[in-house]
This record gives structure tokens, C-alpha cells and sequence, in this order.
């Protein structure tokens, strides 16, 4: 008898519920040394290494919060105007 491999074709790794909320990560992985912040996608070193374990909900609720997190970020790093 001849084995012959199956193709099962592509496994979901995650639930369709777990995957609604997508990695905010966009590959500029540099964490800013006051913030302790991804200065890419705003999330700290924690957030990012707990993402694949957090619920939905808990996803949900530091998506909302990146936006105000860069703007900060980004605020602090400003170059001051001359006059």
C-alpha cells in the first residue's frame, strides 16, 4: 500500500471571532524610550507580546486608545517652530 500525502488544504489557526480585530502592527517596531511604546502601532512591549492571547474585548479596548497613544508620542517628538 502506497502512501500518498493528503492535502487537507489551509488550517484556521484562530476562530473567526478571535481574528475580527486585526494586529495594529505595521512592521515599524521601535519602542520610544519615555513611553516604552511602539512608536509604529502605539502598544507597549506587553500588549504586543499578550495580542494573540487577549480576547476580542481586551483587543478591542487598546485599539481605541493607540490613536491618542501616537498623537502623544508624536506631539512629544515635535520639533518647535523657530521664530
Amino acid at each position: 500500500m502506497s502512501m500518498v500525502p493528503r492535502d487537507f488544504g489551509p488550517r484556521r489557526l484562530m476562530s473567526t471571532i478571535e481574528t475580527t480585530i486585526e494586529s495594529p502592527c505595521n512592521r515599524v517596531c521601535v519602542v520610544h524610550p519615555a513611553s516604552r511604546q511602539c512608536i509604529g502601532c502605539g502598544r507597549t512591549l506587553d500588549e504586543i507580546a499578550q495580542w494573540a492571547g487577549l480576547t476580542g474585548v481586551e483587543r478591542s479596548r487598546i485599539m481605541t486608545q493607540l490613536p491618542a497613544r501616537l498623537a502623544a508620542v508624536n506631539a512629544a517628538n515635535a520639533i518647535p517652530a523657530t521664530a
